[in-house]
């Protein structure tokens, strides 16, 4: 940031809906229905908020833990989608609330997936963790790469892995060690290569979930200091958004609005007890990037998945 560049600070009084999550996180923008999915992990929830009129949303109940959740090239996203179960992927079918697993992490009780994305070329990056009811956490994570044929584990040795993006210009991975406090970068073209740190966080808090803006920008959450950091491509912090509860998750653009989700609170002030869990909504003048959708066949059989 130059001398001429002002830190520009945003801050948000109240929820723009409070569905009181355990857990809220992997904030989507669902265009065709203009509505915003999210996940509670602990409660195994999908919610889904039409943004026109929020009071009408709606909850999928799931017998296991939901992590993060994508569209699929080829599927019409208001009938089936991608998600991030304990075990693997899987798709749900939305009309119903049943899935069916399609890629599945190397079998290990104590673990449960977390934060990821679906990459520019159509593969969904997604990270392991220890499940709840597992302390200390233990350094058994990993992050994985996955397409229509293949698993392949890309880091191990990670205790939190987090949220994964990438630059406007598709040259740059970002990848959120929450447990180091680091955003890792890396040069990408399907594969990765020399990584390095592009951001170190030295507060209280932690970083989790992040988006990248139009222009290269992250805006990161950091958990227990209710903030989202607005960090520039160089790894500056050059704005912030200050929210009413400290447990903040993650981002996610719908035009110019970055909405926030949260988790419960049983330590903070009243305000953050209250507000815990809610779902948050700011107007900050850019816009997000466009997630990809994961290709779930080859190219040559995209036209059969529909009806899978």
């Amino acid at each position: 940031m130059t001398k001429n560049e002002a830190f520009k600070r945003w801050r948000v009084q109240e929820p723009f809906v409070n569905l009181h999550c355990l857990l809220g996180e992997g904030p989507y923008y669902e265009k065709t229905t203009h509505s915003l999915r999210f996940v509670d992990i602990r409660k195994q929830q999908l919610h889904t908020v039409p943004l026109h009129t929020p009071e009408l949303a709606h909850t999928i109940q799931l017998d296991e833990p939901v992590s993060v959740t994508a569209d699929v090239e080829g599927i019409n996203p208001t009938h089936k989608i991608l998600v991030a179960l304990k075990y693997g992927l899987a798709i749900l079918d939305r009309s119903v609330g049943r899935y069916e697993y399609t890629h599945r992490f190397p079998r290990n009780e104590s673990m449960r997936s977390n934060d990821g994305a679906v990459d520019p070329s159509g593969q969904f990056w997604v990270g392991t963790m220890s499940d709840f009811g597992i302390w200390p956490l233990q350094p058994l994570g990993a992050l994985y790469r996955m397409n229509h044929t293949t698993t392949q584990k890309i880091l191990g040795g990670l205790t939190i892995p987090n949220a994964v993006g990438w630059s406007p210009n598709h040259t740059t991975m970002y990848f959120t060690n929450t447990t180091a406090r680091q955003i890792l970068a890396f040069e990408y073209s399907a594969e990765i290569s020399n990584q390095r740190v592009l951001y170190q966080h030295t507060g209280p808090g932690e970083p989790d979930g992040f988006r990248v803006d139009v222009e290269g920008n992250l805006w990161q959450a950091i958990y227990a200091e209710g903030r989202v950091v607005k960090i520039s491509p160089d790894g500056q912090i050059i704005g912030e958004v200050l929210l009413p509860t400290r447990n903040v998750t993650c981002t996610q653009f719908v035009g110019t609005q970055l909405f926030v989700t949260s988790g419960e609170d049983t330590d903070g002030e009243d305000e953050s007890r209250n507000y815990g869990g809610g779902l948050f909504c700011v107007d900050v003048g850019v816009e997000g990037l466009q997630p990809f959708c994961f290709q779930m066949a080859r190219q040559e059989d995209a036209t059969t998945i529909d009806g899978a």
